[in-house]
Order: structure tokens, then C-alpha cells, then sequence
């Protein structure tokens, strides 16, 4: 009885967690020194972008070192492209998204960009 009290008590602990977990959306992290307007996501290396992420934001934007939920996506590798306050429109290649995790995009990733 007592071999079985062990993984049953590890199992009800860690129980809670993994739930909180699986409820815990994927999140973009602005890191950029604007404040982004637009934001997509397609497959790496096509052009099927997502619908705009910043209207998961209840102001419609992303602000520099401001988090948003990313909706419709499931974990992989993506390009971005978005566009800023600046006037700015930038493609970020190939990020990994990762379930319940943060992805971020910064100013030192930013390579093709165009006004």
C-alpha cells in the first residue's frame, strides 16, 4: 500500500500545475523600441499570415515591453511581420514558438525593415 501512496500523492501535487499550464495562452513579447500596430504570423517560408494580433490587446497595440496573447497559432516555426508607429514594416524569420510559452521579438533582430 505504502509503494502505491508515493505516485499517487506525486501525481495529485503535480496535477494543478499542468493544468494551469495547459491554460496558459502562447504570448508575444514586444522588445522592439516602437509600439507595434499590426502583427502576424504565417508558417516559415510562406506567406499564410494569421489574422492581426494586436486585436488580441484591448487597446488594439502592442507597446514596447508589452506581452499579448497570440490566438489561432499552434507551436512551431514562424515568420513574423508587423508594423509599428515608426512607419515601419518588418519580417522576422523563423521564431519558435513554443506552447504556453513567451516568444519575444527585439530591436537587434530587426533586419528587413522598410518605410
Amino acid at each position: 500500500m505504502k509503494r502505491l501512496i508515493g505516485p499517487a500523492m506525486a501525481a495529485l501535487v503535480a496535477w494543478p500545475h499542468a493544468v494551469a499550464a495547459a491554460d496558459k495562452p502562447i504570448k508575444f513579447w514586444n522588445l522592439t523600441a516602437e509600439t507595434i500596430v499590426e502583427f502576424y504570423l504565417a508558417p516559415a517560408g510562406t506567406t499564410h499570415w494569421s489574422k492581426n494580433q494586436c486585436a488580441n490587446d484591448p487597446d488594439g497595440s502592442v507597446d514596447t515591453d508589452e506581452m499579448v496573447a497570440v490566438t489561432g497559432i499552434a507551436p512551431g516555426r514562424y515568420d513574423a511581420k508587423f508594423k509599428d508607429t515608426s512607419g515601419r514594416t518588418c519580417i522576422v524569420k523563423n521564431l519558435t514558438v513554443k506552447a504556453h510559452a513567451i516568444f519575444s521579438i527585439e530591436e537587434k533582430q530587426l533586419k528587413s525593415c522598410a518605410k
